[in-house]
């Protein structure tokens, strides 16, 4: 069963103790694809939001928000 708990959509299940349990939908294939990665079909490595992102950071000499400590 799939049900809003905890402001965010989760699947519940009876777990091995005999309880109800339950996790975010996302943990589960029960979730449909992001539509990015249905439609690239392997075929594109980045968003383009993401790239314009990464060109902003660059321009500002900073580290990008997927590198916040600025790793090479």
């Amino acid at each position: 069963m799939v049900r809003q708990l905890w402001g965010r959509d989760r699947v519940s299940y009876l777990g091995p103790e005999g309880r109800i349990r339950s996790m975010p939908l996302e943990w589960t294939d029960l979730m449909p694809g992001d539509p990015f990665v249905v439609v690239a079909a392997g075929r594109a490595y980045f968003r383009v939001v993401d790239l314009v992102a990464l060109a902003a950071s660059i321009r500002r000499g900073r580290p990008s928000a997927a590198d916040p400590e600025g790793a090479c």
